[in-house]
Parts: C-alpha cells; sequence; structure tokens
C-alpha cells in the first residue's frame, strides 16, 4: 500500500507531465470471464494508426496515477481502429483493479507511442506459441500475424476450468488451453510440448507470459535440444 504522501506526489506529477504524451480511447464493451480473473475489453482509438502494424504492438494504458500496464491487442480493425485487449485480473495489482472498474463508455488514456515486441515471425516450417493467462492477447496477435502462411500451433496455461471451456468455444485458434498443474505453469506447458514430438528442425518457439515461466520453459526447451535461435521469450511482469 502506497503511502499518502507518496500517492499525492504521483497524482500531481501526473497532472503536470501526463497531458504532454497522452492520448484517450473510449470503452466499447466490458466482458469479464466467469470466474472474473480474465476481462475482454473492445476500445476505440481513433488517433492509433494500425495500418502498419507488422510486428506484435503492445500499449501502455494509464491505470492509475502515473501508473501504467503494457497491454498487447488481440484483434485490431485498422479502418475502424478498433482492439480488444485481455487483462488477467487475478491479482490484486493497479492493472487488475483498473480493467475491474472499466464499464462501456468510459475514457481511457494512454500513451500515443505504441510500443512493439521482437516477436515478428519468421520465414520457418512451424510456429509453437506458448503462453499462459497473461499473454492471451500476444499469443492470438501472433496467430493472426502468422496464419495462413505459416503452419502454426500451441499450448496457453490456463488455471480455471471454465476459462479453459471459454477458450475453446469463444476463439477459432489451433492454440490449445493446458491445464495448471504447477504454480508458474512451466512444467504442464513443457510436458504438453513433449506429447507434440515437434521437429527439432525448421520449428520456432514463440514464449510469452510472466517472467519465471518463460525463463524455465526456455531452458526446458534448451535441454530438449532446441537451441537458442529456435526460441524467442518476451517475459511479462509478474
Amino acid at each position: 500500500m502506497e503511502t499518502s504522501t507518496l500517492y499525492k506526489l504521483k497524482k500531481k506529477a501526473g497532472e503536470f507531465f501526463e497531458p504532454r504524451f497522452l492520448q484517450t480511447g473510449t470503452v466499447l464493451e466490458v466482458r469479464p470471464w466467469a470466474p472474473s480473473t480474465l476481462i475482454e475489453i473492445d476500445l476505440h482509438l481513433p488517433l492509433v494508426d494500425m495500418q502498419q502494424w507488422d510486428y506484435i504492438p503492445y500499449i501502455k494504458f494509464k491505470v492509475d496515477h502515473f501508473t501504467f500496464r503494457d497491454y498487447t491487442p488481440s484483434g485490431w480493425d485498422a479502418e475502424t481502429r478498433t482492439c480488444t485487449i485481455y487483462v488477467d485480473a487475478v491479482h490484486n495489482g493497479p492493472g487488475s483493479k483498473w480493467a475491474r472498474q472499466l464499464k462501456k463508455g468510459d475514457t481511457i488514456s494512454y500513451i500515443k507511442k505504441v510500443g512493439f515486441t521482437h516477436h515478428q515471425p519468421d520465414q520457418v516450417s512451424a510456429v509453437i506459441a506458448l503462453g499462459d493467462e497473461s499473454s492471451v492477447g500476444h499469443l492470438l496477435a501472433l496467430q493472426k500475424m502468422v496464419l495462413p502462411h505459416t503452419r502454426f500451433s500451441g499450448g496457453i496455461v490456463i488455471g480455471e476450468d471454465e476459462h479453459r471451456r471459454l477458450f475453446n468455444e469463444y476463439f477459432w485458434t489451433p492454440i490449445e488451453p493446458v491445464a495448471r498443474k504447477d504454480v508458474y505453469g512451466h512444467n504442464s506447458l513443457m510436458e504438453w510440448v513433449l506429447k507434440q514430438q515437434y521437429s527439432l528442425e525448421n520449428t520456432m518457439f514463440y514464449l510469452a507470459g510472466n517472467n519465471t515461466m518463460v525463463a524455465q520453459l526456455r531452458k526446458l526447451l534448451k535441454q530438449q535440444g532446441y537451441p537458442s535461435s529456435q526460441i524467442k521469450a518476451q517475459g511479462f511482469w509478474s
């Protein structure tokens, strides 16, 4: 819990600096998944040019006074400048609190400059995406960029049984929801990978999710003989 003095300082700093680098958008719809530890949010961002999104983008949204969190649009329409983000709200952090209180018609703020990860698909025979609840948007954005040009599959570790069911029903995707059997999810995903019997050649792994899972899964894949050049990792704060 921040002290009252620190909170006031952050609020004052935000009021001074934020208007210089922030833009605003509108919440079109909010759909909490039951249980509501995963929140789906449709946004209209009229000042964002989505035409040239060749790399997987991320946007820094203002979630509190001078406090920002990165979220990756899972899909977007460049013509209408609309997109959808998914917020993993299982923890009681600033991003989760922000997402829980959003409602249709709200104005949201974000940093003008859209960022991009290094997850741009290469020309390989197969792309395998691996992640967790915090990387739903990231993995779906990767799929949008890969298909139909490259063979694509993957696994996403999801703890809630109902969320795995909804993921299967809601998305047209070759990404398979995987039951979480360990705290961070790397062992669950590695068990799933071994069942697939992927080739060592012409295969590229894209890892995204909580930092611990990504680091440990990268280590496990290397132990199976996959070289570093075939593993692209994007860890998120956790």
